[in-house]
């Protein structure tokens, strides 16, 4: 019988995004998310939410009405608690509002208690369905366009629900373009430079917000599970992985996610000290389960502890149980023959470059090319310049 493997995978130029209806009425439920902003992305997405794949007809007050794809026809209370407005002027000024930026058309029957609304670009990025049924509004996906949700969000100052649909809207998962989409799911934005690191000024200026809202927002959406927040040191920013995500979009387990492993993933600097080893001698892998090639005279036995260590809770974050078994060897030897003439060159530079392996018994479970490098510090550097 022959073996498949199935591989998830996101392109970042797609000129549209999946959004799942049911995704939509969770977040319409969750209350504790403010919806007060100007953007609107959080209200057209709404709607675009209800619009039709097909032609149906809805009777309303004895009175039967033909909906066309990209089309809906509801009560006035109806969208007024969808967009948790407080009154039907209310909603019908952001109604007004999407129109205004040809989002989409409405108009009002039966004296303004009916409104019948419909989505102006629905037939570009959606499938027109030719046979007439009712639409199912609580399951299924829909289309939305990233450029238009791009001009929302980018045209005045956005509320929490709209930070949550930009957030996922940009996310990639499994791009070899993007740096640390293999990891995870990660918020990109789309700047051409290959890097999900954002800083705080950025999504600043991109939310028509203050530094200091924005990390209350990231903080208060990290405190209820939507995401997960990494940051790095200095000015190098931060990395935003979505939660749920695969679970919404792929019906697949989300996956636990490592600071380290992100890091390395990014090609971002480790510190290794060797006297930073803070575990008790029961934490810590016992020195009989690690070997080191004698071709590797230079690199320091305690110094490769920490790094196994590094290693085994990256494996153990992945789901890799067995990383303090008994039958687990770790063993460190130089790179093959046709890596040795870059394996000198980096011992030039300071650099230690080997090849790092995880076995049981006689079964190679993981192999890695791992990186040491020396960073002097900087007293020592002043001493050197001197």
């Amino acid at each position: 019988m022959s073996e498949y493997k199935l591989e998830l995978k996101q392109i970042v130029d797609y000129p549209r995004c999946r959004i799942y209806r049911e995704f939509i009425r969770t977040l319409m439920k969750d209350r504790s998310i403010r919806v007060s902003g100007c953007s609107g992305l959080f209200y057209f997405t709404v709607l675009c939410s209800y619009a039709n794949f097909r032609t149906s007809y809805k009777r309303i007050e004895g009175i039967n009405y033909t909906v066309y794809p990209g089309e809906w026809i509801c009560r006035a209370n109806e969208i007024k608690s969808w967009f948790r407005a407080k009154s039907i002027t209310q909603t019908t000024a952001i109604l007004d509002n999407l129109q205004n930026q040809h989002l989409i058309s409405y108009t009002t029957l039966g004296r303004g208690h009916i409104i019948k609304f419909r989505i102006k670009c629905w037939k570009t990025f959606n499938t027109i369905l030719e046979y007439n049924a009712p639409c199912q509004k609580d399951t299924g996906f829909f289309f939305m366009p990233v450029s238009k949700a791009t001009e929302l969000i980018s045209s005045v100052r956005c509320s929490e629900m709209d930070i949550v649909l930009d957030l996922w809207m940009q996310t990639v998962y499994n791009d070899e373009n993007v740096q640390g989409s293999d990891v995870g799911p990660v918020v990109y934005i789309r700047n051409s430079s290959g890097s999900p690191l954002i800083g705080y000024a950025e999504l600043a200026k991109r939310w028509g917000l203050s530094k200091a809202t924005v990390g209350r927002i990231l903080k208060k959406l990290k405190e209820k599970d939507y995401l997960t927040l990494v940051s790095f040191a200095g000015r190098q920013g931060s990395v935003i992985y979505l939660k749920n995500y695969l679970s919404t979009m792929f019906q697949v387990s989300d996956i636990m996610l490592d600071k380290e492993e992100i890091a390395m993933s990014l090609n971002i600097k480790l510190s290794v000290n060797e006297t930073d080893s803070l575990q008790t001698e029961s934490d810590l892998i016992p020195s009989e389960q690690i070997s080191v090639s004698k071709e590797l005279s230079c690199v320091s036995k305690s110094l490769v502890e920490i790094v196994v260590e590094k290693v085994a809770e990256i494996l153990s974050a992945q789901g890799f149980s067995c990383g303090k078994c008994p039958k687990i060897r770790y063993m460190l030897y130089p790179l093959s023959p046709d890596c040795k003439e870059i394996y000198i060159k980096a011992l030039t530079v300071n650099r230690q470059r080997f090849a790092f392996a995880v076995t049981c018994g006689e079964k190679k479970l993981f192999e890695f090319e791992m990186e040491l490098k020396r960073i002097t510090d900087q007293n020592e550097r002043r001493n050197q310049d001197g």
